[in-house]
């Protein structure tokens, strides 16, 4: 690597300013220090022509890394289908757009802050909250729900416990005192989180679609201004951390982590609606990762302008903050926006009187370079479109998995009845009752909440209704580990049932796809197959993919996570009044099993909690199967005939008919597995693309024939009543009990009960 690629080391004279200082040599060490390979700092050499100055590395640093840049990931987003007839803004910006009519649309994404929660979880998961939901209003939206996608380690892990209370207090923390509702999410456990917990954070706004904010400059000359918070050095290199593995440094790395103020970002949020909506906005951006360098690079590049900053005019909170801190800082609760011509009072008075700092750092030019001046001096003249168009780009290596072999029933075996099984399940870490975790978030604030966590999705009415929108996140992460392809589908699937079991019309998606280290060929194997899964299942269902986020290298001391392309969902309901939610209703009505049933156990919750077995191929996923079944579900819904309805995935059959009897305190007197039936294979396969839905009484021969019009499989496998889930050929079980060790063990566990 040269020492010195031009004779004159430390940059070139930019409008009469003064050179930069000698500076820290640029030597192998600190660029590796930087995570920039050889490779990629010979690269930026020849696009600058000369050594660069320790400001000009820290930005291509934290502009090339793996977090910003997605040089590993990007080449397989790009075979993802991201349009359709309701998208207005697809991946490319602050968030997805999504028209929901009558002048509307919804506002999402999906990201993660897996690393500084499990460094700083209280303040890695606040802040993972507070950065979604800039994100969102960014584009002029108001948030109105949140939602996250939490895994931890092995419950008997002597950090487990801390982590997840340090989390759920962050989230709580955060999107309480901001005022949103959190409306939804997925906590689990497995010892491959161990070392590298999943915070994913997702949160949804809505706007008017013709008053959508973008991040593309336009104009030169126009005044680049500074709002929110002021600059501190917390955060520093926090882009570069999320783009690394953890090995037994990570406790040294908390500095990284940015420190969150909910209520700066209750008053940023009021700030920049006003300013949109008195017309002062040409572009914005938030200051997520990497700060300052990425939102003023990003505005730049994308209106095809150059850009000058004067860090003299950035509002500090500490004293003596070089230009490399400042443009590296990711402290929370910032903006960057680019003013309309004359409108700079205007805008200055309206963050003034929300308390917030207004400053004047820069402006547009027509160079089409980025240059950072402080205290007089030029600290970075770059080439703006290079810092992002020739970011490396990379077409790892992979290797598809070998196929699992499939899981017969006459393998499986147990001395568990089905009864005790099923109070197993129902009490263990991941399929207990998280209430919880879900009791610390303010679900009902801002008084739209139509359904609360704990069903299948979460809904939130639009307005003042009738039209109401339903959230969900998910995927399978055993799925995943054992066939990536299958388990990409089942993610998208079984966010799509989600959606449809509440009665909404699923329109789009957002994604958080988390994995180990890129550069490992397994691990790069199971992002390719995860991804062409996505795609064919979003394509099949009409559920295009508008925003997202990669988070790799989640590996301590080289042991990767389980492979977990997070999925979240966003549906749509035309009248909040015609949905439906799990529970019971009544005694005397038919249970209506709806999807074929063949008995998969492989890579189930009952093969892995039961028989402590974690092997075998996943249940196949037949997207026709799901679009014809769940659409013929949604038809009940919508027509008024279903009373509940829930969709059925970990645990398998059972399992879903006691989550329904425990929300209803009802119970139901079930049929006998079909004759050959393996028992366990029959209550606890999990088959994909099936509901269970009641009716009431008379209505199931009518909904049957229909059901065989359409090819939809259709099986009544009992009726509601009584105070017991009976089960054939076993003991009965009391609801109240199933209820009692559902609900109980998160709180013992948590020392809260």
């Amino acid at each position: 690597m040269p020492r010195d690629a031009s004779p004159q080391r430390h940059g070139r004279e930019t409008n009469n300013v003064n050179l930069i200082p000698n500076t820290p040599r640029i030597t192998p060490e600190l660029v590796a220090e930087h995570g920039l390979k050889p490779e990629e700092y010979e690269h930026f050499l020849k696009l600058i022509g000369r050594e660069p100055s320790i400001t000009e590395l820290g930005i291509v640093s934290a502009m090339w890394n793996e977090h910003c840049s997605y040089k590993s990931s990007k080449v397989w987003l790009r075979t993802l289908p991201t349009k359709g007839k309701r998208v207005i803004q697809g991946p490319g910006e602050n968030a997805g757009v999504v028209d929901i009519g009558d002048g509307l649309a919804v506002v999402f994404k999906m990201e993660s802050h897996n690393h500084p929660s499990f460094i700083e979880p209280y303040q890695g998961a606040g802040t993972g909250v507070g950065g979604i939901l800039r994100d969102v209003f960014t584009m002029g939206a108001r948030p109105i729900a949140a939602l996250d996608f939490l895994r931890f380690g092995d419950c008997h892990h002597p950090k487990t416990r801390r982590l997840l209370a340090g989390v759920v207090a962050g989230i709580g923390g955060y999107g309480n005192s901001f005022g949103v509702p959190t409306v939804g999410g997925s906590v689990g456990f497995h010892k491959r989180y161990n070392g590298n917990i999943l915070v994913n954070a997702m949160a949804v706004g809505l706007a008017k679609t013709d008053e959508i904010f973008y991040a593309a400059a336009t104009g030169v000359g126009r005044a680049i201004v500074y709002l929110g918070s002021k600059t501190g050095r917390d955060g520093i290199h926090g882009a570069t951390m999320a783009s690394n593995e953890f090995g037994a440094d990570a406790e040294e790395k908390r500095p990284t982590v940015q420190v969150g103020d909910p209520f700066a970002e209750k008053l940023l949020l009021e700030a920049c609606l006003e300013i949109m909506k008195a017309g002062c906005v040409v572009a914005i951006q938030d200051m997520g990762a990497a700060g300052l360098t990425c939102s003023a690079v990003e505005m730049g590049a994308k209106g095809n302008l150059g850009v000058e900053l004067d860090l003299d005019k950035v509002p500090c909170r500490e004293a003596g903050m070089s230009a490399y801190e400042m443009m590296l800082s990711e402290s929370q609760e910032r903006m960057l926006m680019v003013i309309a011509d004359g409108k700079e009072e205007e805008a200055e008075a309206i963050f003034r009187k929300w308390g917030l700092d207004f400053a004047i750092v820069g402006h547009t030019t027509d160079t089409l370079r980025f240059v950072v001046k402080h205290k007089g001096l030029v600290e970075a003249d770059l080439p703006i479109k290079e810092l992002g168009d020739e970011a490396p780009e990379y077409r790892r290596p992979y290797e598809e998995p070998k196929p699992r072999p499939v899981i017969a029933p006459e393998d499986v075996r147990t001395s568990s009845s089905v009864a005790d099984a099923l109070e197993r399940l129902i009490a263990s870490p991941d399929l207990c009752s998280k209430r919880w975790v879900w009791e610390q978030y303010d679900h009902l604030i801002l008084g739209n909440t139509v359904q609360r966590p704990g069903g299948d999705a979460g809904v939130v009415r639009v307005e003042d209704g009738p039209k109401a929108l339903a959230f969900t996140t998910d995927v399978t992460p055993r799925y995943c580990e054992a066939d990536p392809f299958e388990g990409g589908k089942q993610a998208v699937a079984e966010a799509w049932r989600n959606l449809t079991a509440v009665g909404a019309l699923p329109i789009a998606v957002t994604d958080n796809l988390n994995f180990g280290n890129p550069e490992k060929p397994e691990i790069m194997g199971q992002f390719v197959g995860c991804v062409k899964g996505i795609g064919a299942a979003c394509e099949a269902l009409d559920f295009p993919v508008v925003s997202g986020n990669v988070s790799l290298y989640n590996e301590t001391n080289g042991q990767a996570i389980l492979p977990t392309p997070t999925i979240g969902g966003v549906g749509l309901i035309e009248d909040m009044h015609k949905t439906a939610t799990l529970g019971f209703k009544a005694a005397g009505e038919p249970v209506l099993l709806i999807g074929k049933t063949v008995g998969w156990l492989g890579a189930s919750k009952f093969l892995s909690t039961i028989c402590e077995r974690e092997e075998g191929a996943p249940p196949p996923v037949d997207l026709l199967a799901e679009k014809r079944n769940g659409d013929f579900v949604r038809s009940l819904i919508l027509d008024g005939i279903a009373t509940a309805v829930h969709d059925i995935s970990d645990g398998g059959l059972l399992v879903a008919l006691a989550e329904m009897a425990m929300a209803g305190r009802i119970g139901a007197s079930l049929e006998a597995p079909p004759a050959g039936m393996d028992p366990f294979a029959w209550w606890f396969g999990e088959d994909q693309a099936r509901y269970i839905v009641t009716v009431p009484s008379g209505h199931t021969a009518e909904i049957a024939r229909k059901a065989e019009a359409l090819g939809v499989p259709l099986a009544k496998i009992g009726k509601t009543g009584g105070d017991k889930l009976a089960i054939p050929d076993d003991r009965a079980i009391m609801v109240e009990s199933l209820r009692d060790r559902h609900e109980t063990w998160l709180p013992i566990y948590m020392g809260a009960s």
